[in-house]
């Protein structure tokens, strides 16, 4: 019986008679990223019900086209967070959930483009098991995650939940035109931290393991299965430094002995950029992290990443080698110009148009009547009223669910954050709802994401603690400077931002965080919070207290001191949208009003500046004034005490 040859030497070997007496040959390979689409298949903002060239596949996919053009031999990947993000993506998951064996509509969307491959993302998981292993089984590309694992109960990593990579045998050309087999192979790896962040959706079904690490452990075995290249898929962004078990990994992925490209994301931020240019090794011109090209292709579809390798092939050794390596983004939109810079593929719309038609119709249901406009233009410097809402909804809604049982005297707090704030999201990533007719797509407006309502229980000292860690949101201001000062530390996402209603309190800035940004007691003396108080008095750091918030926080989402999962009293089914429009629906009428439970410490003699949007000047607070209008779009206030 004839024995197969094994896939490496098979390759080789055709690899060795496609040259011949050529001599070593050079092929130009170009990889081409988007990440984090969040369902933007369009660009349309369904937020405010209109259209924008700012984000969106349709745009993507022309970069995509065009890219191709320039280059015979491309491969396109997708870096997760694809399907959650807006109305649409919670349509076909919640809404009018999609048929058996039915595409996504960004599947539809993609289907077009043709990717060779997809990895997961965090967000993949926010609508449960059933529903990604449905999405994925009708993919019209195959799905790599290579770290997370089956739960079988010993909470170690054991059978893969996923395909954990992929080694492709895709025809290449030379730079003369001839064809040759190259073996790529394509490993995805996602945040561990998801058995947290969805652990209402995971525990018990899935463990994930250290990110590098599995990286070590697998691309090995690619190599010796005949992979020619690595392309390493991960949905981790971009730091300086590494701790096993970390969120954000791509720096040291380029450490790792046969990986050739990492395909960055999960950050909302672009690489090659100037965000990036004090990581070690970094070399934002080339678009090289250790000399290895990595990408982080933005969000929403604003940017597609493109990496350029010239591979050699060595005869003797018989392998291909990565002979130099660049790295590029280019965006759809110019933020100064304030234009598209290109033109929509008219085949995405129409691949989705069903999906964008009742997304459409679905955000437009009237929910109740409101008296005032709503934004959160300043709601990281005053108590803000999109922010009081969620909290007003969330204290109903855990009240009303705990009123039969053994916490029913106990007196409920609510965390909720500022979510469209600005920052990474652009200058058009503000609440802004108009009087009126309150609708669906206001509420999703004021909670972007499909949390579900949970409540936790803690101490007076823990209540302190939680905002301690909040206050982080601020840099430290030097009391005794006359020029402006940035407040907001825009590497500190607004989401982690949580207010407390129920007790009142000030943020002292001019002392130092206490917390670092990775949420570890770094100053231990430190306090920002000052006259902490509830019910007009000090709070007894003794007593018990119920803190509604939402399953990412209450499970250890953005590390706050005391919440591991261990102190969640509710874990209720209903997202926090529904109980908002529940809420909403039995006022029938919906007055926005802060009640001004927490405020900066003033500073005499200090100036402030804080950035938000041109828009925000409709809504000046006191003592602030416009500064002035910057080209990426933000605008800059100062504010005085």
């Amino acid at each position: 019986m004839h024995k197969p040859r094994s896939f490496k030497k098979y390759s080789a070997l055709m690899t060795a008679m496609l040259l011949g007496a050529a001599g070593a040959q050079t092929v130009d390979l170009r990889i081409l990223e988007t990440t984090d689409l969040h369902t933007n298949a369009l660009g349309y903002d369904y937020y405010q019900d209109k259209p924008t060239g700012e984000f969106g596949f349709e745009y993507t996919a022309t970069l995509v086209k065009q890219a191709r053009g320039e280059k015979r031999n491309t491969l396109l990947y997708d870096n997760g967070d694809l399907i959650q993000g807006n109305p649409l993506g919670d349509l076909v998951a919640r809404v009018q959930p999609l048929g058996a064996g039915q595409l996504h509509p960004m599947h539809a969307a993609m289907r077009v483009l043709k990717y060779d491959a997809g990895n997961l993302g965090n967000h993949e998981f926010n609508y449960g098991l059933p529903f990604l292993q449905q999405v994925l089984a009708a993919a019209p590309m195959p799905y790599v995650s290579a770290n997370a694992y089956k739960d079988d109960g010993t909470g170690k990593p054991g059978e893969n939940a996923f395909t954990p990579y992929l080694i492709q045998r895709k025809v290449v050309y030379d730079t003369e035109g001839r064809p040759y087999v190259l073996n790529v192979g394509v490993i995805g790896l996602l945040p561990p931290q998801i058995v947290n962040w969805d652990k209402a959706n995971l525990d018990g079904k899935i463990v994930t393991a250290d990110i590098v690490e599995t990286a070590r452990k697998f691309v090995p075995q690619m190599k010796a299965q005949g992979a020619d290249i690595v392309v390493a898929i991960a949905h981790s962004g971009i730091t300086a430094d590494y701790q096993p078990g970390q969120e954000n990994v791509a720096t040291e992925l380029t450490k790792v002995d046969g990986i050739d490209v990492v395909l960055s994301g999960h950050s909302h931020q672009e690489f090659p950029g100037p965000v990036y240019k004090s990581i070690p090794g970094a070399d934002i011109t080339k678009g090289t992290i250790n000399g290895k090209p990595v990408v982080m292709a933005g969000f929403w579809g604003n940017d597609l990443g493109v990496v350029d390798l010239r591979l050699n092939y060595d005869r003797r050794a018989q392998r291909w080698t990565v002979a130099d390596g660049q790295a590029a983004i280019r965006p759809i939109w110019d933020k100064t110009a304030k234009k598209s810079l290109v033109t929509p593929d008219p085949r995405i719309a129409q691949a989705v148009k069903g999906a964008h038609d009742a997304t459409l119709a679905y955000v437009r249901g009237k929910v109740a009547d409101l008296t005032a406009p709503i934004n959160s233009y300043w709601a990281l410097v005053q108590d803000d009223p999109s922010v009081q809402l969620v909290s007003n909804a969330q204290t109903a809604y855990v009240k009303a669910a705990l009123a039969n049982t053994e916490y029913k005297d106990l007196p409920v707090l609510s965390a909720a954050a500022p979510f469209k704030a600005g920052g990474r999201g652009g200058a058009s990533y503000y609440t802004d709802i108009p009087a009126g007719t309150l609708a669906i797509k206001n509420v999703a407006d004021l909670y972007v994401y499909p949390n579900t309502v949970q409540a936790v229980l803690v101490n007076g000292a823990g209540v302190g603690e939680w905002l301690e860690r909040a206050a982080g949101q601020f840099k430290q201001i030097d009391p005794t400077k006359t020029e402006p000062q940035a407040l907001v530390d825009d590497a500190f996402p607004t989401y982690n931002f949580d207010i407390l209603d129920g007790v009142t309190y000030e943020i002292d800035v001019t002392q130092p965080s206490r917390y670092d940004s990775k949420g570890q007691l770094v100053n231990e003396g430190a306090h920002r919070i000052r006259n902490l108080q509830y019910q007009g008095k000090p709070i007894d750091q003794g007593a018990r207290f119920v803190i509604a918030t939402n399953n990412y926080r209450a499970s250890g989402g953005g590390s706050f001191p005391g919440l591991d999962g261990k102190n969640i009293i509710l874990q209720a089914p209903d997202e926090t949208r529904q109980a908002l429009i529940s809420f909403f629906q039995q006022q029938k009428t919906v007055n926005p009003t802060a009640d001004g439970n927490w405020k900066l410490t003033p500073i005499p003699g200090a100036t402030l500046l804080y950035v938000s949007s041109p828009n925000a000047q409709k809504s000046l607070p006191a003592g602030a004034t416009l500064l002035r209008t910057r080209e990426d779009g933000f605008a800059e206030y100062t504010i005085k005490f």
